[in-house]
């Protein structure tokens, strides 16, 4: 069985970093919202201050057009801060496969902290930006942070394993 699994969460949560150490875990196929957003130049249009909910909706059509053939053959991981619940029930809605999301938890400090040892560095107001509209709710699993990558990369894969196929993993 194949299926699509969004890694969610605030920016400097270690989405990325998971959804990477997942997606060759489990062989799938890793792809970035973020950088179908910059590469379609989709980052420009704002809502409320934020990437607008039409821009995100612009990326699903992208990531889905990407991956229809893809997900024949794997699992795809995307990555992403999901911060509009309108983009994941589009997304949810567009493709035939089951979607699972997992929602990551860390405290705003922690978020901080890593945003400020990174090589691309977004900012202490962006990374407080986003978290306020990343927290404003959970869905799907929600995976606490504050364990090590292994240990949450590996409570991600006994969950999917399972509501998915056992013997996958």
């Amino acid at each position: 069985m194949k299926f699509y699994v969004i890694i969610r969460g605030p920016l400097g949560s270690g989405k990325t970093t998971l959804a990477k150490m997942l997606a060759k875990k489990i062989h799938a196929k890793y792809i970035s919202v973020d950088d179908i957003l910059d590469k379609h130049k989709l980052t420009q249009e704002k809502e409320a201050g934020y990437i607008s909910q039409k821009s995100f909706i612009k990326a699903n059509e992208i990531i889905i057009k990407k991956t229809e053939n893809i997900i024949k053959k794997r699992i795809i991981i995307l990555d992403g801060n999901f911060y509009w619940k309108s983009q994941i029930k589009d997304i949810i809605e567009r493709v035939q496969q089951p979607i699972y999301v997992f929602t990551l938890k860390a405290s705003l400090n922690l978020c901080i902290n890593r945003d400020k040892k990174r090589r691309k560095k977004y900012g202490e107001n962006a990374v407080r930006a986003v978290y306020k509209k990343t927290t404003t709710f959970d869905l799907g699993k929600v995976i606490d942070v504050d364990s090590s990558k292994t240990a949450c990369v590996t409570r991600i894969v006994t969950f999917l394993s399972k509501i998915a196929n056992p013997r996958t993993y």
